[in-house]
């Protein structure tokens, strides 16, 4: 018997994830800025909480996540009961197309958006449609032009990634308004703490039926190594989302941390701070040396250069001098190259080591 075993459809059409690198083979000490990490790591407070925790591995976890969805709702004055946790915003972002989109569905994102919407997409058996920005922007038109009666998700990171540009809270209110009836908007708002005053759309979804925010724990919080996001929304909505959610996709130990994280306020302020000053003096460092970026909303900033020769050369002459940047032609952007913000000595380092490649190349 001869068998063909074969996934579902639409499966091969996912490209395998690429992360960031992380070691740059005969080299130590690598200044590693490409995946977007907070530079200040993670706060004492969930370090402790994490090592607690791990007194207690032979356990099952809690499966309804209430601690820390009541940290979270205290923290940011949301209703617990319409918040979800996950394995990073990853696994919600999962969870929305498995239990909204399916074969013969569309799923919006723009072209520059995050790859995950489009992995997500397909592997729901549903179909990607990307929708063209305007000058590395969410262009609210263009997303409102491709909807159709068979839009059933729209994927907008605000702040995006990798471009870190947002729109207004009116742009986005907008496009939830001018959505079709059967269609949800989703908010990944993986980046919101970076921006002062900023509630990640959670205002819209006390007024709308059809909008959801995504958060996560990797960035601002230091936490990219235990994989913990969250997600709020209509309880409709969040109540389909955990008919799906595996009842232990967390670890007592991923939950303790976060809960700790969430609650450590002084760190989300500093590390803001720090992270608003040090992103602007190094867009003004590498204006200097004649590469502009966008006005950044997040932890990194896209450096654009004249082509996309100039973007690949940098980006070697960075490795053979141990700094890792972020490539992001896959996302659109070939003449980009993607730069984490960093501690202050990175970022002297990165502006410094691309001057001398450019007074060498041009």
């Amino acid at each position: 018997m001869t068998r063909v075993i074969e996934p579902q459809p639409k499966i091969l059409e996912i490209a395998l994830y690429q992360g960031g690198q992380s070691k740059i083979a005969g080299m130590d000490n690598t200044i590693k800025l490409s995946s977007n990490e907070n530079p200040f790591g993670t706060p004492d407070s969930a370090k402790t909480a994490f090592s607690k925790a791990s007194h207690q591995l032979h356990r099952y976890p809690n499966t309804d996540h209430s601690a820390l969805r009541q940290a979270i709702g205290d923290v940011h004055g949301l209703n617990p009961q319409q918040i979800i946790c996950g394995v990073g915003s990853d696994e919600i972002i999962t969870f929305l197309c498995q239990a909204y989109a399916g074969v013969g569905d569309e799923v919006i994102h723009t072209e520059h958006g995050f790859a995950m919407y489009r992995i997500s997409t397909l592997a729901a058996g549903a179909t990607p449609i990307c929708v063209p920005e305007r000058e590395r922007v969410v262009d609210v038109d263009a997303i409102l032009s491709a909807c159709t009666d068979k839009t059933k998700l729209v994927f907008v990171a605000n702040p995006a990634n990798p471009t870190g540009t947002m729109i207004g809270q009116r742009e986005v209110s907008r496009l939830a308004d001018g959505l079709p009836p059967q269609a949800i908007l989703v908010l990944d708002g993986a980046y919101a703490e970076y921006v002062e005053a900023f509630d990640g759309g959670a205002a819209l979804i006390e007024t709308r039926d059809n909008v959801v925010m995504t958060r996560t724990f990797s960035k601002m919080y230091g936490l990219g190594g235990t994989r913990i996001g969250w997600g709020y929304g209509p309880q409709e909505i969040i109540d389909t989302l955990n008919r799906v959610r595996g009842p232990f996709n967390l670890s007592e130990p991923q939950l303790a941390a976060a809960e700790a994280a969430v609650k450590d306020r002084d760190w989300v302020e500093k590390c803001r701070e720090d992270n608003t000053r040090l992103r602007a003096w190094l867009a003004e460092a590498l204006m200097e040396h004649g590469v502009p970026s966008d006005t950044s909303c997040a932890n990194f900033i896209l450096a654009r250069f004249i082509d996309d020769a100039e973007a690949e050369s940098c980006d070697e002459f960075l490795k053979s001098n141990g700094i890792l940047v972020r490539r992001v032609a896959g996302y659109g952007l070939p003449n980009c190259l993607r730069i984490t913000v960093g501690d202050e000595a990175s970022c002297r380092r990165v502006a410094h080591v691309i001057g001398q490649f450019l007074e060498q190349s041009r």
